[in-house]
């Protein structure tokens, strides 16, 4: 393990943040160098290698790569959903061109592997809602889906072409407790934990009946390891894999984290969101994943919102839990 390093661009994010730790845990923490554009306060960053990047600086990419090295890029950095539709222009550039600045800087420094995450905003308004499968119609009408689309077809494209090592999986809404949302349109799946606890209460962005697929963070950051580390015989699809672990509504979620705060109270008033998550699947169909190399999550959705709660009641003080 020693012998691979490894480069995680936009490592302070949702998902970055938790796999930063896993690779570093993996893999010894001077072999883990962890990237991003804002430079992190929390300490567990100086425990390793971090360096200050903008994905869009080529310059910077190719100074850091010949520095490090890298064995492996975990391309992680992007604009989500709600926030690249306040700005498109800058959604498709940082989506779009830091993909290619990341693939062409791999091949020309011969890194073996690269994980780029694609989601379920590649589906759209006329994709089905139930079960929806690894092929079928995608109409995404966000830049970011528009982008995550675009990104599927660039990473079949450079693996055929080029032979670049590409592997990627769609994600649905992710959740999790070590660090804040990102700026998407399931975001409120972390939002409402925190208001819960915190408050009693939260104003929900999104309808009570709005049905979405949602994954928790554990179990995105071990399909992540999984995918990354199968033999490469097994990823059979090099576009980007469903994955999902359960759907709810926010009426749902609301009713399970009752169980652990009794005086929760939910209220809805949806903006602009409401319209990305109605184009959304409700249910996501991962056999292919389950087939090719073995994913299968660990968490449903009340074995989440137990830890979820257990996680976060103490930096809240309570003691209901």
């Amino acid at each position: 393990m020693s012998k691979e390093t490894v480069m995680i661009i936009g490592s302070c994010g949702q998902v970055g943040t938790e796999l930063t730790e896993s690779l570093r845990t993996l893999y010894g923490t001077s072999n883990v160098v962890a990237c991003d554009i804002r430079k992190p306060e929390a300490d567990f960053w100086s425990e390793g290698p971090f360096e200050q990047m903008d994905v869009l600086d080529v310059k910077k990419i190719a100074e850091l790569l010949k520095k490090y090295k890298p064995t492996q890029i975990y391309h992680l950095a992007a604009l989500l959903s709600a926030t690249a539709e306040k700005n498109p222009k800058l959604g498709w550039s940082l989506n779009m061109d830091g993909l290619f600045y990341v693939f062409d800087a791999a091949l020309e420094f011969g890194v073996k592997r690269v994980f780029w995450p694609s989601s379920i905003a590649v589906f759209g308004p006329n994709t089905p809602k139930q079960n929806t499968p690894q092929y079928c119609v995608m109409d995404p009408n966000t830049v970011y889906g528009i982008t995550k689309q675009t990104g599927e077809r660039y990473c079949e494209y450079y693996h055929k072409r080029y032979g670049l090592d590409v592997r990627s999986i769609r994600y649905p809404g992710l959740i999790g407790y070590k660090a804040e949302a990102g700026g998407g349109t399931t975001d409120y799946a972390v939002e409402i934990f925190h208001e819960a606890l915190k408050n009693g209460k939260y104003e929900c962005f999104l309808g009570e009946n709005t049905f979405l697929p949602m994954l928790y963070m554990p179990d995105a950051v071990k399909a992540t390891l999984e995918i990354t580390h199968a033999e490469s015989n097994l990823i059979k699809n090099r576009s980007s894999y469903n994955i999902s672990g359960f759907s709810f509504t926010p009426a749902l979620l609301a009713e399970k984290i009752k169980k652990h705060v009794s005086n929760f109270e939910i209220t809805y008033k949806p903006d602009h969101r409401q319209a990305i998550a109605d184009s959304w699947p409700q249910s996501i169909d991962d056999a292919e994943a389950r087939s090719d190399w073995g994913w299968k999550n660990d968490f449903d959705l009340d074995a989440m919102v137990a830890d979820m709660i257990k996680n976060l009641a103490p930096r809240y003080k309570t003691g209901e839990m």
